[in-house]
């Protein structure tokens, strides 16, 4: 069965176009929120349209040195308030919810307390992680999404006698179960097989230099996808 959030593409369309996405001046102001886009665009596989170009455009952008920023920024969706209590059993439909939210003039807080959150239940303050429970299966393909940050990869001969010298520093980015962002140190040997330049590293010592950023991601149906930036 087709998930509930591709099914919906269509008509995220339609709530893309209200909220701003899909205004053709491209020195006009966004006013729409991307990373609400980056979410259901990379659910989807990227399907082809103008407001799914722009949004992997911006998801490629922030891997593109330097900085390197995480590519979704899930805390720049609002999708609701997170409260405490049982998880909703669809959260993709928070998603579509937060998009068609039309009212732009009210605070965002009301918006939350009265269309999210019930009123027995307390707010809950969250930063750099998404607002509403995404622990679900439904979320995983956010999970999926790896930054392998190449700072630099060397190999080379070195002395009189032909001894090979290596050195690399290697980062990885990983997102947590509620979208929370972390980097932590990693290897050339974790590296996706998609990734290319390195390929011969550790064989027969030849010379090698390379600085990359590297994102892959696998969309709600598990289909594989990457993208690699070399500087």
């Amino acid at each position: 069965m087709r998930h509930p959030i591709k099914k919906l593409l269509p008509s995220v369309a339609v709530a893309l176009t209200v909220t701003g996405l899909s205004l053709p001046a491209p020195a006009r102001a966004q006013t729409y929120p991307i990373d609400c886009a980056i979410l259901l665009c990379l659910s989807g596989g990227w399907p082809a349209s103008v407001p799914c170009a722009r949004a992997r455009a911006e998801f490629i952008r922030r891997i593109t040195p330097w900085p390197v920023e995480p590519p979704l920024q899930i805390w720049r969706c609002p999708m609701g308030a997170s409260y405490e209590g049982d998880r909703p059993s669809n959260n993709a439909g928070h998603i579509l919810e937060a998009l068609y939210q039309a009212d732009r003039r009210r605070p965002l807080q009301s918006l939350l307390m009265d269309n999210f959150v019930p009123t027995d239940q307390a707010l809950r303050l969250v930063q750099d992680r998404a607002n509403i429970d995404i622990s679900g299966p439904e979320f995983n393909f956010v999970r999926s999404i790896r930054v392998f940050d190449v700072r630099y990869a060397r190999q080379y001969h070195a002395g009189s006698e032909g001894d090979c010298a290596r050195s690399a520093s290697v980062y990885i980015g990983t997102y947590g179960t509620q979208g929370d962002f972390t980097w932590q140190r990693s290897s050339i040997t974790a590296l996706p097989e998609a990734h290319v330049g390195l390929e011969r590293w550790g064989q027969n010592c030849p010379g090698i230099y390379q600085r990359s950023v590297f994102v892959d991601w696998r969309d709600y149906e598990g289909n594989y996808g990457f993208e690699q930036v070399n500087y």
